[in-house]
């Protein structure tokens, strides 16, 4: 398993490796080891998420609010999704920056995000699954998105593909929206929290 940080700084890419024989193929998709060794603490599981999405179907951009906030552990098992993190932190030096990973069954990878960064997917195929491991559990009052269309975002989602975004997601603001309703986590919030964990 091989681990690096994205574009968005707290956010990383984990290379899986598979291993295989005639009866067919075994995955470590999840390692804390690994994990907490790369961003200095252990990721406090308090929930596990499964979705299964159509081609088309674009998820995002989710994030809650900071403290406590939510870290997510993203795998997809089968199928194709394109899965990307925006940083949504107020005060960020890389604020509205995105990084995109390609998870799919074959070449198998898992993205880790801190908590107060955005996170979003569009699945490429049909019947794609992507399980998650949060670090809280659903708390409605709490969660928040940004348009995964916002033009200022220009997020790379293929052209080739017809979207397909529950009526929460089309009706989220703009990041610039989002910012001056006071709806983003700040870096100073999401700094503290990130300092409690290691501590």
């Amino acid at each position: 398993m091989e681990i690096r940080e994205l574009a968005v700084p707290d956010s990383y890419v984990l290379d899986l490796v598979p291993h295989g024989d005639a009866r067919g193929r075994f995955t470590e998709w999840y390692r804390a080891d690994v994990l907490g060794e790369a961003v200095g603490h252990a990721l406090p599981l308090a929930q596990a998420n499964h979705s299964v999405s159509a081609r088309g179907v674009l998820r995002g951009v989710h994030f809650a609010l900071v403290p406590p906030g939510q870290a997510k552990y993203v795998y997809c098992p089968a199928g194709r999704v394109l899965d990307v993190v925006v940083d949504v932190r107020v005060g960020s030096p890389t604020f509205g920056v995105h990084d995109a990973v390609l998870l799919d069954s074959e070449q198998p990878r898992a993205v880790y995000l801190a908590e107060g960064l955005g996170h979003a997917f569009v699945s490429l195929a049909d019947a794609s699954s992507v399980t998650y491991l949060v670090s809280t559990g659903y708390s409605p009052g709490r969660e928040f998105g940004v348009h995964p269309l916002d033009p200022a975002l220009d997020l790379p989602w293929p052209a080739d593909v017809e979207f397909e975004l529950s009526a929460k997601d089309l009706a989220a603001p703009t990041l610039e929206q989002a910012r001056e309703q006071g709806l983003l986590p700040t870096m100073e919030q999401c700094a503290a929290r990130y300092a409690e964990q290691r501590a």
